[in-house]
């Protein structure tokens, strides 16, 4: 399964408290592929560091970069589909240009051509499918 990761999911699976963290134990166990761009990257870094501090920041970034199930792309072409919240363009470049199965999101927003799926909804799909692989 091939996703990208909205920055306000990533953010909340990284919490072991948090109801979103199997996310995040998906990931690290390879569960399915996750696909970022420097423009991800760097709203990750962005935002997480504002709430966890640059030093855990660097460190789960660091974490991140070195699964071997995520995958640094760079898009070649900007579609500028969303005009609501350009900045989310970023997420569905990358999932075009990877053909991705969803961008996992938090809220509702409207994300042309790219199948989305709420976070809610991703873990009811990971929990279904990931806890069987354990």
């Amino acid at each position: 399964m091939n996703i990208v990761l909205d920055t306000n999911v990533f953010l909340v699976s990284l919490a072991s408290h948090s109801k979103y963290h199997l996310i995040y134990q998906a990931l690290s166990n390879n569960f399915f592929d996750l696909y970022v761009s420097n423009e991800i990257l760097t709203e990750y870094d962005e935002v997480i560091s504002k709430r966890l501090g640059c030093d855990i920041t660097d460190l789960k970034l660091r974490e991140l970069l070195n699964l071997k199930n995520v995958h640094k792309i760079e898009p070649f072409y900007n579609w500028q589909l969303i005009e609501i919240d350009p900045d989310d363009n970023k997420f569905v470049d990358c999932a075009i240009a990877i053909s991705a199965d969803f961008i996992d999101i938090l809220k509702d927003i409207p994300f042309p051509i790219v199948d989305t799926i709420k976070a809610e909804d991703f873990l009811i799909l990971l929990q279904n499918d990931f806890m069987g692989f354990q």
